[in-house]
């Protein structure tokens, strides 16, 4: 569509039965076009709502905004982005959307540039077609399609930049015979959060939580963990592999001295 070659962030998000329940997803068979439904909000606003809330069962996947190319549950999990209780994504696909597509939402509206953010959009999901082997005419389809009682996503937000679900289509058509579609960069791995299993999140914390108790209390001289905010990090599932090599390499130093 454009040529241009965009980024793709993973910033996932903390483990939880509501938002991210940690199962595998199948596949994916297909994928699903969402938007936020709110306007103005943008990709790391949803990513940091869907990390704290508590209230309802919601997610998606991904978040598109002007800037930003934000992944917020990995590829290979569920997220909740379609109800259980819609039939459509059986009958098309043979499975449900949750059990088995990407959910990719849209950003829109406010201070966000819709070309900017659709561009994006378009070239995000011609790289998901690419990767998975899927046909954009046959395995993307609506969340206005799967819920056409309650939904009308991502029709009303294409609609505000003049654009429909078949110029979407073809677009993403066009997007995936640009050769750049295929590459990406990546933000680099040592600064992303890891995706870790929760019960091996909660032994490193124990752990942490030990040697910082030890540190402050005089226990371990030198100390070796003198700062709560690791500690935090780990019970919040959000430690990093260079904060977590940090720790690692002082207790080195300490064996060695």
């Amino acid at each position: 569509m454009n040529g241009n070659q965009y980024s793709i962030t993973q910033d996932y998000i903390r483990i939880r039965d509501n938002t991210r329940p940690g199962s595998k997803l199948r596949g994916p068979v297909f994928l699903v076009a969402h938007d936020t439904g709110n306007p103005g909000s943008t990709a790391r606003n949803n990513r940091n709502y869907f990390n704290t809330m508590t209230e309802r069962s919601a997610s998606a996947h991904v978040f598109i905004d002007d800037t930003e190319i934000l992944e917020i549950i990995p590829l290979n999990e569920k997220a909740w982005h379609v109800r259980y209780d819609v039939p459509t994504d059986n009958r098309l696909y043979g499975c449900s959307a949750n059990d088995a597509a990407v959910g990719v939402e849209l950003c829109y509206g406010g201070h966000i540039h819709f070309e900017k953010a659709y561009r994006r959009y378009v070239w995000y999901f011609a790289y998901l077609c690419r990767k998975f082997d899927l046909n954009p005419r046959k395995h993307i389809v609506s969340h206005k399609t799967l819920d056409p009682g309650r939904k009308v996503d991502p029709d009303s937000a294409l609609a505000t930049g003049g654009k429909t679900f078949e110029q979407f289509i073809n677009d993403v058509c066009v997007e995936m015979e640009n050769k750049n579609t295929n590459l990406i960069r990546e933000t680099e791995w040592w600064g992303m959060k890891m995706n870790l299993p929760l019960e091996t999140w909660r032994q490193l914390a124990g752990e942490l939580n030990r040697m910082y108790h030890e540190s402050v209390d005089g226990k371990i001289v030198p100390p070796v963990l003198n700062d709560y905010t690791l500690v935090e990090k780990a019970y919040g599932c959000e430690m990093t592999p260079e904060e977590l090599l940090t720790i690692m390499s002082i207790i080195r130093m300490r064996q060695i001295c």
